[in-house]
C-alpha cells in the first residue's frame, strides 16, 4: 500500500504527495510559487582602499588634522636663522611668546669670527627647531657697538635677556656646534627641540646635547674608516 504521506523537500518548504493530490481534486488551495531571492548586486566596498583614500578612518576628521598641523608646526616652528633689522627687535625679540628662547647673534660682514659663529648656529638651528635663531648687524641693534666685542651673542626669554656671551672665545678654542649648545645651556634649557614641549628641563637638554655630540664622532670615525679602507 502506498504511503500518501511520504514528505519531500523542495525549494518553497515542505509538503506531502497528498496534498498535492488534494490541490488537483480542488480541495486545497493552489501551491504557492517558488520563492526565488533577488539577483545578487555585491554592495559597494567603501572600505575598498584606493591610492587617493587615507591610509585610515580619522585621516579626514578635522580635529586630527588640526592637530597634526599644531604638532607640525610647533615642532618646524624655525629651523633657521632669521635676519632681522633694527626695527624688528622688538616684535622678534622682546615680545616673543613666553615660552619661546630667542637667541640673538651680533655680527658684521667680513668678520671671520662672525662667519664661524653664525655657521654654527646655523647648524643648532636646524636641530633645535623651536628655538628662534636671529641675527642682527650689531650697529643696527646698538649704534656705536665696539667691533672687538663681536661677535656677540644674546640671550632672550619672556622678553627679559637672559644672557649674553661677548666674542668667539666665549665658546672655546675651536668653536664648534657642540660647544656653542654647551655653553647657551649654562643655565638654562635655551635649545629646543619641540619634542619637550618646552618643558625640558637643563638637565636633560644637556644630555641630548651630549649624546648628539657623541653620535656625530661616532659617524665621523666611521667616515674616515671607510675613506682609509678604500686607498
Amino acid at each position: 500500500m502506498a504511503d500518501y504521506h511520504f514528505i519531500y523537500k523542495d525549494v518553497e518548504g515542505s509538503s506531502t504527495q497528498w496534498d498535492d493530490i488534494q490541490r488537483k481534486l480542488g480541495n486545497l488551495p493552489p501551491k504557492q510559487p517558488a520563492f526565488k531571492p533577488d539577483p545578487f548586486t555585491p554592495a559597494e566596498d567603501n572600505d575598498h582602499k584606493t591610492e587617493e583614500d587615507p591610509e585610515d578612518d580619522f585621516a579626514n576628521d578635522p580635529f586630527i588634522q588640526e592637530y597634526k598641523r599644531h604638532l607640525f608646526a610647533k615642532i618646524t616652528k624655525f629651523g633657521s636663522i632669521i635676519s632681522i633689522s633694527g626695527s624688528d627687535f622688538v616684535r622678534e625679540v622682546s615680545q616673543a611668546p613666553s615660552d619661546v628662547w630667542v637667541v640673538v647673534v651680533l655680527y658684521k660682514d667680513g668678520y671671520s669670527e662672525c662667519g664661524v659663529l653664525l655657521q654654527c648656529m646655523k647648524e643648532l638651528a636646524t636641530m633645535y627647531r623651536a628655538t628662534k635663531f636671529v641675527k642682527i648687524v650689531s650697529t643696527s641693534c646698538i649704534p656705536d657697538y665696539p667691533d672687538r666685542n663681536l661677535p656677540t651673542v644674546l640671550v632672550y626669554n619672556d622678553g627679559a635677556l637672559k644672557a649674553n656671551h661677548v666674542g668667539l672665545r666665549t665658546f672655546g678654542r675651536r668653536c664648534t656646534p657642540e660647544g656653542v649648545a654647551m655653553v647657551l645651556c649654562q643655565s638654562d634649557p635655551v635649545l629646543n627641540d619641540g619634542r619637550t614641549g618646552g618643558e625640558g628641563s637643563r638637565e636633560a637638554v644637556l644630555e641630548g646635547i651630549r649624546k648628539r655630540f657623541l653620535e656625530k664622532v661616532i659617524i665621523e670615525h666611521e667616515n674616515d674608516d671607510d675613506g682609509s679602507a678604500s686607498d
